[in-house]
């Protein structure tokens, strides 16, 4: 079998994963792209801590150069958290007939948060014979988990579920997002005055491209486009998280001080036209010290069933997700195609 050749975009935290992984299953890395200077010229698989590949690290301003030059099978995209911040990238492999992947939360189901994008880059990866696809921790753990145990139910009447994660292991992006080091008057104006708009207000922003989603915002598109269901109105209200005592961030180069926002939840629910209820909240924030990731969600019904996730590792998952999807992405039809199109994330073996 010919060996599959991928890019790296963006080498930040996740990247030093995604590289090792690639390596691990057999591919050949023929380039990594950043826009951080003191990391130009950096040996990638020695970034990973992997020895040498023989690829350096270059400027993103060399990455269409370097399309031309290695015509990789795929593209790796770890960067921002919103579509809007990956307009270029994605546009630029889609002009170019190149397969992307991404671990932008939005980019998992950008349908509701983002139509107008979407809709420019699934037409140009169409036209281009390309496939674009967002993936990560959400594709398993928020996604075809909650569809597998819908498999053994009779009957739902509502799908809850929580999840935390520290925004420390994501980057300085995520962790802004999240309102991470925010007095609470910013964290209101700049974030939770957007709940507070009415549905002609929000429609107005997700039309025109502006509209910063929760990551459950999409999960919960993507969970009723699995299930076929139609959502008929949704909802999101996102809530600052504090700590007592000032709390030090190294992703934000900072001590953020007592009853400052430390990150946030947020709540999406969701009403669809079956009549079933989507009520998902994700916590993301700076950790105090005792705390830790979890997954729990339960489909309510007949029966009632909660699973439980404990310390899972979503930095390691997010990225091993994202390789074993890799051959997904290959397979599927052009187009900027989600993954409730895709089939079941499974392992995949090395193909060394």
């Amino acid at each position: 079998m010919q060996q599959i050749k991928v890019m790296q975009y963006g080498c930040g935290k996740m990247a030093k994963y995604t590289i090792r992984y690639c390596i691990d299953k057999g591919y050949q890395l023929v380039g990594a792209y950043d826009i951080d200077e003191s990391k130009f010229g950096t040996d990638a698989g020695e970034y990973a801590g992997i020895g040498k590949l023989g690829v350096k690290i270059q400027s993103s301003a060399e990455f269409v150069d370097g399309i031309k030059a290695n015509k990789p099978d795929c593209v790796i995209v770890t960067t921002m958290s919103l579509l809007s911040d990956l307009d270029e990238v994605l546009t630029t492999c889609a002009s170019m007939g190149v397969n992307a992947i991404t671990t932008c939360e939005e980019a998992f189901y950008p349908q509701n948060s983002n139509p107008n994008l979407f809709a420019k880059i699934d037409k140009l990866a169409k036209q281009n014979k390309c496939v674009i696809a967002g993936t990560g921790y959400q594709d398993v753990f928020w996604g075809n988990l909650i569809a597998v145990l819908a498999g053994a139910t009779h009957k739902i009447t509502k799908i809850k579920g929580r999840t935390s994660y520290n925004v420390e292991d994501y980057g300085i992006a995520l962790a802004q997002v999240h309102g991470a080091g925010m007095p609470l008057d910013e964290f209101d104006a700049k974030i939770a005055s957007v709940d507070r708009m009415s549905d002609a207000e929000r429609k107005k922003l997700i039309d025109s491209g502006t509209y910063s989603p929760s990551y459950m915002w999409n999960t919960n598109g993507w969970l009723a486009s699995r299930f076929g269901w139609t959502i008929t109105e949704q909802t999101q209200k996102c809530v600052p998280q504090t700590y007592p005592n000032d709390l030090h961030s190294t992703t934000l180069n900072m001590d953020i001080p007592a009853g400052y926002a430390t990150g946030m939840s947020a709540v999406v629910t969701s009403k669809t036209k079956e009549g079933i209820i989507l009520e998902t909240e994700c916590v993301g924030k700076v950790y105090a010290p005792d705390e830790f990731d979890a997954n729990e969600w339960t489909i309510f019904g007949e029966p009632d069933t909660t699973v439980v996730i404990n310390r899972p590792n979503t930095v390691e998952l997010t990225c091993a997700t994202i390789v074993n999807r890799i051959t997904d992405l290959l397979q599927a039809e052009p187009g900027y195609t989600t993954t409730d199109k895709m089939p079941v994330c499974e392992y995949k073996p090395n193909v060394k």
